[in-house]
């Protein structure tokens, strides 16, 4: 079994006082794998997810400092089930078709950029999964984040996590 953990839209700036909330800590602290869904901002944000976990991130709208360091999107197999990542999907018209035109070997793409979480099946079993913001809700009404549970090949367990 693999435990995922899912981020997007942290935002966090050096010298900020905004930092991730303790259950997103605590849910760090179980991942075998954190993913990352851009808007990082600043590198000493990957440096610390690295100590709980190997990182997979994506480059995000607002990540410059991290521009030519991570590339905009990323695939690769993660206990044996392909998973596709991207900071931005688009609109959601039409997302299901886009996602797997861009990633059309993917199970599961990973994005974020609007900040609101998604949980969806998109086309032919493929899954749509936006874990929100632990950091900046925006117009949602709470801090989210993901897990992803991999077993045997396949993705046993997919949840938005309240932080």
């Amino acid at each position: 079994m693999t435990v995922l953990a899912v981020l997007a839209d942290t935002h966090i700036r050096r010298g900020s006082s905004r930092r991730l909330p303790d259950a997103a800590y605590a849910l760090l602290e179980g991942a075998d794998v954190i993913l990352h869904a851009g808007d990082i901002v600043v590198s000493d944000v990957l440096d610390e997810l690295r100590g709980f976990a190997p990182v997979h991130a994506v480059l995000g709208n607002n990540d410059v400092e991290l521009a030519g360091l991570l590339a905009e999107t990323w695939v690769d197999d993660v206990g044996g089930v392909r998973i596709g990542m991207v900071h931005d999907s688009g609109p959601a018209a039409g997302r299901p078709g886009r996602m797997r035109r861009r990633f059309p070997d993917a199970e599961v793409v990973v994005f974020g950029h609007s900040h609101i979480p998604w949980d969806e099946e998109g086309l032919d079993g493929q899954l749509l999964f936006n874990p929100g913001s632990a950091t900046e809700r925006r117009a949602q009404p709470q801090h989210t984040m993901g897990v992803l549970v991999v077993e045997d090949g396949r993705v046993v367990r997919h949840q938005i996590l309240v932080v």
